[in-house]
């Protein structure tokens, strides 16, 4: 088996990437992770990871750590785009793009909206924090 295939065996399928991906954003207090499959509504990928960090130097280390843990497991990526203003950051991992977000810009380009009619994946992450409101129930 030459490397190239041995490379194509091991590359989890699109679904399994982003469930993977939205892990690596949860395990650095990724807020807000939805993975939305876009397969036929969007012609440049087929699957979207859109997450929020809490400040510029937050979305750095989140894609930071998806391209370090892409670098661990041999999953294959093409770059970074938005890194040094970090109000969106993009990593493209081919058929799964990456979008990190600060709230405002996340709210202001509401991909979720864009891509309305595309399926959402579950992932059964742990749910954020400040989402967890049952003291006492």
């Amino acid at each position: 088996m030459d490397n190239k295939n041995k490379l194509e065996s091991i590359e989890p399928g699109t679904e399994e990437k982003m469930r993977i991906v939205a892990g690596w954003l949860q395990e650095k207090q990724g807020k807000g992770i939805v993975a939305l499959n876009v397969e036929g509504i969007c012609s440049i990928t087929e699957g979207v990871v859109l997450a929020t960090s809490g400040s510029v130097r937050h979305g750095q280390a989140l894609a930071d750590h998806v391209l370090d843990m892409c670098k661990q497991t041999g999953l294959r990526f093409s770059g970074m785009e938005g890194y040094k203003t970090g109000s969106w950051l993009l990593v493209d991992l081919n058929d799964v793009l990456v979008h990190i977000f600060q709230e405002e810009s996340r709210q202001f380009y509401n991909l979720e909206g864009l891509w309305s009619e595309a399926p959402e994946l579950e992932l059964d992450l742990p749910a954020d924090e400040e989402d967890d409101n049952d003291f006492g129930e």
